[in-house]
């Protein structure tokens, strides 16, 4: 019987993929595009991550979802000091959601606020891809854009309380294993889990709309 951390990776590993393989990352990480749409997408990211951490200090007390709140991934803050970096001191005047971002950003916020499981199925495919294929993304825009190693504009990516990653990978697929909840719950876990990929996936699809490469 697989535990439920392989279920949940081998599950939502089609929308993964797909997640990481849109033409937008692609032709971002591919240097084919400019600052500006690697400042768009932090602003998507902001939106999303206000989401998820709006509620966090609410659900550390709950049952399911509690142990899963650990401030060392909190990601807010580095992201207001790359917007401030990228858009300049006045940045959250001329922030805004593209529809994508928003649809999703409402659906974390309805799981952090009525079902702290399904929360956890955000927390997991945001945090844990940070934290793994984040590191190519600053690796790219550190060269691409010439962005100070690790400083302002890919702090994002720098997870600075988290020291070995691996360990901490490791220390989080053992929370997920003990997560309290029956087969039932955690299917439906799993099958938000794959909603997440495809809400992430339609905000990538949404930014290749706005920066297309021209022909």
């Amino acid at each position: 019987m697989d535990s439920f951390s392989t279920l949940i990776r081998t599950a939502s590993h089609e929308q993964h993929v797909e997640a990481e393989t849109s033409t937008f990352m692609s032709d971002l990480l591919g240097g084919r595009l400019g600052v500006d749409a690697y400042a768009r997408y932090t602003e998507q990211l902001w939106f999303v991550y206000e989401a998820l951490e709006a509620g966090a200090e609410r659900l550390a007390a709950d049952r399911v979802a509690g142990a899963f709140i650990q401030p060392e991934l909190f990601r807010l803050k580095a992201l207001e000091r790359d917007l401030a970096h990228l858009r300049g001191p006045e940045w959250r005047e001329g922030v805004s959601a593209l529809p994508a971002t928003r649809a999703y950003a409402d659906r974390v916020r309805e799981c952090a606020e009525q079902w702290p499981a399904g929360y956890i199925a955000h927390h997991y495919t945001r945090y844990l891809g940070d934290l793994s294929g984040g590191q190519i993304i600053r690796d790219k825009a550190e060269k691409t854009w010439g962005f100070e190693k690790k400083g302002d504009g890919v702090r994002f990516y720098v997870f600075e309380e988290i020291s070995n990653p691996a360990a901490f990978k490791r220390g989080y697929r053992e929370l997920l294993d003990a997560v309290r909840a029956d087969d039932l719950e955690k299917q439906r876990i799993v099958t938000e889990c794959k909603k997440a990929f495809a809400l992430n996936t339609n905000v990538f699809r949404a930014l290749g709309e706005e920066f297309p490469l021209s022909a």
